[in-house]
């Protein structure tokens, strides 16, 4: 039996996690991450959201109802430095960033499996539908879909790395929401119909611009809506108001539907287009982790997604050198927003994941 420390958030799926180890004989603790000062979060966004005090007392709870010890880790100062900032730099620079990635990739499975190893502990467990396993063959741990694709959650945890896979545990891989759900009722968990969180934990209401503008009071600018060919067609409200593929929210008449398209922080412009000029053949993507293989040196077939509910879509990927890699699609995709995600999957098994810095699309050279 190993001793395991489970990252309970208080919601359902990580109290069965804890649940599903304690039943099969294993020494477990909780641990609650305390990320950000989220004391006023009122009581209806925190059944949307994590982190608020409801959820910490609710982790308390059912780690007291499964007989473990339960830990509250102060992680705020590198939550603020890794997440929240990246976050607000990335709107800046005209990106459109994906905070629980970052939040995987330097808390939940770096620092947080860090102080677990420390303590003595052998893994980390989480509530997260995926699952890991071993290739036989080359030794090297690999990255899976979760068995229930409709909650599937490989896309947010590409970023893991050999070690940290190694030390990492997910419970609820092979299971389904329902299934979860059913446990959950059957033990008492008082949380077992607790809503599932849908929004960024330290922006409840959703609304990122009001937030970016609070961390950077001034920095944000109004500046020109340009066409395709760089022409001035109206002003926009800054570049943080805006994400690739937007419609509504531009306020500027034109006759006919326009897209948010492009994005240039240099020059404060926002481009717009039409539907067929959000469209793409390509990207690169840099920050690169591969997981299924130590390196990549020719082109392979793999399927690809560039944001967190697509369908994997049939495309190459292409190494270009010093970490940075193409995607090419095998059809034309709509909307790839620099600062988001691609991650690439062999059938249920992820090659790897980067971020998308730009688009490229071959279907306009003459």
């Amino acid at each position: 039996m190993a001793r395991i420390l489970v990252a309970m958030s208080g919601g359902v799926d990580s109290s069965v996690a804890a649940k599903l180890l304690v039943d099969a004989g294993h020494e477990v603790a909780g641990v609650t991450l305390k990320l950000f000062s989220g004391d006023d979060i009122d009581a209806e966004n925190a059944t949307r959201t994590c982190c608020a005090l409801s959820d910490v007392e609710d982790a308390r709870r059912v780690a007291y109802k499964l007989g473990i010890d339960h830990f509250v880790y102060n992680f705020r100062d590198l939550f603020a430095e890794k997440v929240m900032n990246r976050f607000v730099a990335s709107y800046l620079a005209g990106e459109t960033p994906n905070p629980c990635i970052d939040c995987n990739r330097f808390i939940k499975f770096d620092k947080l499996i860090e102080r677990a190893v420390l303590l003595g502990y052998e893994y980390v467990a989480t509530g997260h539908y995926a699952l890991i396993d071993k290739d036989a063959e080359t030794g090297r741990y690999l990255l899976k879909r979760g068995t229930d694709r409709t909650k599937d959650q490989s896309y947010v945890l590409y970023s893991l790395t050999q070690d940290q896979l190694a030390h990492t545990l997910f419970p609820l891989g092979a299971m389904d929401k329902v299934e979860v759900r059913r446990i959950a009722e059957e033990a008492g968990l008082i949380n077992a119909r607790k809503p599932d969180s849908q929004d960024i934990c330290f922006v409840p209401d959703g609304d990122y611009p009001a937030f970016i503008d609070r961390a950077v009071p001034g920095r944000v600018k109004e500046g020109d809506f340009v066409d395709v060919n760089g022409k001035p067609i109206g002003e926009h409200k800054g570049i943080t108001r805006y994400t690739i593929g937007q419609r509504r929210g531009i306020a500027v008449a034109f006759g006919k539907p326009m897209y948010v398209v492009a994005k240039d922080a240099e020059k404060n412009t926002v481009t717009l287009g039409d539907d067929d000029d959000l469209r793409a053949s390509s990207l690169e993507a840099d920050d690169f982790n591969l997981i299924s293989r130590e390196i990549l040196t020719e082109p392979i077939q793999i399927q690809a997604k560039i944001r967190y509910n697509q369908t994997e879509q049939d495309a190459t990927l292409v190494p270009e050198g010093n970490g940075t890699f193409r995607v090419d699609f095998d059809r034309p995709q709509r909307a790839i927003a620099p600062g988001q995600a691609v991650v690439c999957y062999n059938g249920d098994t992820v090659i790897g994941g980067g971020t998308i810095r730009a688009q490229r699309d071959d279907r306009r050279k003459a």
